[in-house]
């Protein structure tokens, strides 16, 4: 029974309905709908408490009506689950008219609470899993709803936790025996539900199963997620009503984040309800949300998920960072969906195609020039196969026979992969090299060095030897293999392929090619990192003024060029707010960082790995500017999002872990710090290897929350371990003088290390 809900109290409604009933005193009216008044009443014995009474309406109680109430009476006495609102007690008045007293639940509708509170898509996700527990209950119970929408899921908080609370069974309808000995009428050619949430076998009024429900739930999703419906509303109108019906059987609705596109002004405002900005908003549903959503949005039932139990699970898995079981429609799925909407224009396309082929072969006075095109075309045919029995055979893992019913991670696809490129496409080594920097680019993106660096090499070198060492994409491998050895902390080899690769694109692309523009980037970003690790002296300032220098002038030419709030021009900012920070001028650092973050997250968005880095170094900033619950606030933030974007392994989330522990220690949290500190430790040595200069950081800082702690004999062998492992000679600055080890200073062990140091220092081959 779809219900309108006003403020109408009780004396303004009229006499028609009695002021009490039983117990139970009528308070003001919640709803009403075709067959039932809705109310809050009070109940006065045996105890106080507020409820909501369903009432047949005056003058409604015909034999329909009262079956169809009584269904809806038996259907929530058959349910108890903590989303379900739960029924108490039931009766029929003194003139007749019966009625059932269920829970109130004083909520808002789940969009409306959501948008309300500007849940995040997580929570909003999290908040939907609840409702999906709720609807599998009733289908255990062999009750479908029906009539699934917002305004029959209330929200309400319960010790400060949104609690969703299906209402409304009043179209329940039973998958079982009958709910009731009542014979139940249901009116030929009437459609029941709500045409904007029903699903298209409800809206054929054919045979309806569990999977109705599923389908509104997607539509409770989808505008959970987008802040509209899939299909716009129209005007209560029967011409409106046939066409909106007609669209849910008839026609699949848009992709989620195609759909926040196609908004307009109003999905600034749905965004901004999301705490995300428009093409934030897009980037997070682009990919799982949109499968998820569209699986359970299926016009073929047999293609949607075949509960609310499953369509929970995928979601589950999505906020786990797990593979989902939605997948785009295969390429001959849609294929087929083509065809079957477009049988005339398919079959009249399918002529033209036979004529022009036969007015082709006719055409004998070209056979110079066709044959020289088909020549062309055998040859991109022939590449093309190449490319699709490699893909064929990468992706050939994740097949349940080869599989043997494992999961398989996008790791192990590109492991399979890197190890057939070389055979697979030996014969066009362009094809080769274009793939291997492809996949190069893959793994580090996902934070997997030791594997890019080999195909990066390999494409760098293929590509030199076939294109040339001024083409385009032999400098663009050349480019992203620097990267690589820059985040190995090789940062000499890094410096020297950086520079060639400036000067080549300098001369072969020009200066302020946007290309070139990211080399002098890298370039002053390698300078910066290794000026970090070298003792206080001339050669560290010269390298500190160089990669200050080259940012300075990428950032006004991508400021020319690009635009100001262009990523590149970005990361410029944030790359030269890092420098300052290397360099101790913390001060000029802050309002710089402040202005990238600000102007990252709106355009980029809040979540990207470049916005993350800045949130990183703005809180290193106030690290040091001594600010530290301002520092550690940003730190979790930020380590939150990484470890659900990029996993706990990734260098970028274990360096704002690193932080994040220096920060607990210096606001005397030692327990936590160590904590901190230990997991990271771990994981650097695992993934990194334990002669890595990000991992003999870890153990150096280590050391120093132990030293503060009073475990001396572990800290000196941390300590030690960290300068045999590679940790740079900044001895003076970082160990003799870091308070740190203030309270070991006189202890001969520590006078060793500290000697052991200075010799490593002065002689670096040992």
């Amino acid at each position: 029974m779809p219900e309108t809900f006003g403020d109408t109290t009780l004396s303004s409604y009229g006499s028609a309905s009695p002021t009490s009933v039983g117990p139970y005193a009528l308070i003001g009216l919640l709803g009403t709908g075709g067959m039932g008044e809705v109310w809050r009443a009070e109940q006065t014995e045996p105890f106080r408490r507020t409820v909501a009474l369903k009432l047949i309406k005056a003058g409604m109680d015909t034999r329909a009506v009262v079956a169809r109430f009584e269904s809806e009476r038996q259907a929530l006495a058959l349910m108890e689950h903590p989303n379900i609102a739960q029924v108490f007690d039931a009766g029929a008045t003194e003139g007749g008219r019966p009625y059932f007293v269920m829970e109130y639940v004083p909520g808002l509708p789940i969009t409306q609470y959501a948008d309300k509170q500007r849940l995040s898509i997580r929570e909003r996700l999290a908040l939907f899993v609840q409702v999906c527990e709720g609807v599998q209950h009733a289908h255990q119970k062999a009750i479908i709803h029906r009539d699934l929408k917002p305004a029959n899921v209330l929200v309400q908080e319960v010790d400060q936790k949104p609690v969703p609370k299906i209402i409304d069974f009043g179209l329940a309808k039973a998958m079982g025996p009958r709910l009731t000995d009542l014979t139940m009428f249901t009116e030929i050619g009437t459609t029941v539900g709500t045409p904007a949430y029903m699903s298209p076998e409800q809206a054929a009024e054919s045979n309806i199963d569990t999977r109705s429900d599923v389908y509104s739930l997607g539509v409770i999703l989808y505008e959970l997620l987008v802040g509209a419906l899939p299909f716009d509303r129209t005007e209560p109108s029967k011409a409106a009503l046939d066409a909106m019906l007609r669209r849910v059987r008839d026609e699949d609705p848009p992709r989620p984040s195609l759909r926040v596109r196609q908004l307009g002004k109003p999905a600034e405002i749905f965004a901004a309800d999301r705490q995300e900005q428009v093409r934030s908003l897009e980037r997070r549903l682009r990919g799982e949300l949109d499968w998820i959503t569209l699986k359970a949005l299926e016009r073929e039932r047999n293609r949607r998920y075949g509960s609310p139990a499953e369509l929970a699970a995928d979601i589950q898995r999505h906020l786990k960072n797990e593979p989902v079981l939605a997948s785009p429609p295969s390429t001959r799925y849609r294929a087929h969906k083509f065809v079957s909407r477009h049988r005339f224009g398919v079959a009249v396309t399918i002529a033209g195609i036979v004529l022009l082929l036969g007015f082709a072969i006719t055409a004998t006075v070209q056979a110079r020039r066709v044959a020289r095109e088909r020549d062309r075309a055998n040859r991109e045919a022939e590449a093309s196969r190449r490319v699709a029995e490699f893909m064929t055979g990468m992706f050939k893992v994740s097949e349940p026979t080869e599989s043997r019913g494992n999961s398989i991670t996008a790791h192990e696809i590109l492991d399979r992969a890197s190890e057939q490129i070389e055979m697979g496409l030996a014969k066009d080594p362009a094809l080769q090299a274009q793939l291997m920097d492809t996949m190069g680019t893959v793994y580090w993106n996902l934070g997997l060095n030791s594997r890019a660096r080999p195909l990066l090499e390999k494409a760098a070198d293929i590509r030199s030897r076939v294109l040339g060492p001024n083409d385009p994409a032999t400098l663009l491998s050349k480019h992203h293999l620097s990267v690589i050895l820059d985040s190995q902390g090789q940062f000499a080899e890094a410096e020297k392929l950086e520079r060639e690769t400036l000067e080549r694109r300098r001369r072969v692309l020009g200066a302020d090619h946007p290309d070139t523009l990211r080399t002098e980037n890298n370039l002053a970003s390698t300078l910066e990192r290794e000026a970090r690790g070298m003792a206080e002296g001339p050669e560290k300032q010269r390298r500190f003024a160089e990669s200050e220098k080259l940012q300075q002038e990428a950032l006004e030419v991508r400021r020319r060029v690009l635009g100001p709030e262009h990523p590149d021009t970005l990361a410029s900012m944030s790359n030269l707010g890092s420098t300052l920070d290397s360099e101790e001028r913390y001060r000029e650092a802050e309002p710089l960082q402040r202005e990238t973050l600000a102007l990252q997250r709106r355009i980029i968005g809040a979540e990207e790995p470049e916005t993350l880095g800045s949130a990183n170094n703005l809180a290193f900033t106030l690290e040091k500017l001594k600010r530290y619950g301002e520092a550690e606030k940003l730190y979790r933030e930020t380590l939150d999002i990484q470890r659900r974007i990029l996993g706990p392994e990734h260098p970028d989330t274990l360096l704002s872990a690193d932080n994040l522990n220096n920060t607990l220690a210096e606001q005397g949290r030692y327990a936590e710090a160590e904590k901190l500190c230990r997991e990271t430790l771990a994981i650097r040595r695992r993934v990194l290897g334990p002669e890595h200069p990000d991992t003999a950081m870890s153990t150096y800082e280590l050391s120093g929350v132990l030293a503060r702690q009073g475990s001396t004999a572990e800290a000196l062998a941390l300590l030690r371990q960290a300068i045999d492992h590679g940790l740079d000679p900044v001895l003076d600055a970082e160990i003799k003088d870091a308070d740190d080890f203030r309270s070991m200073r006189n202890d001969p062990r520590f006078v060793a290390v500290v000697a052991h140091a200075q010799e490593r220092a002065a002689n670096p081959s040992k």
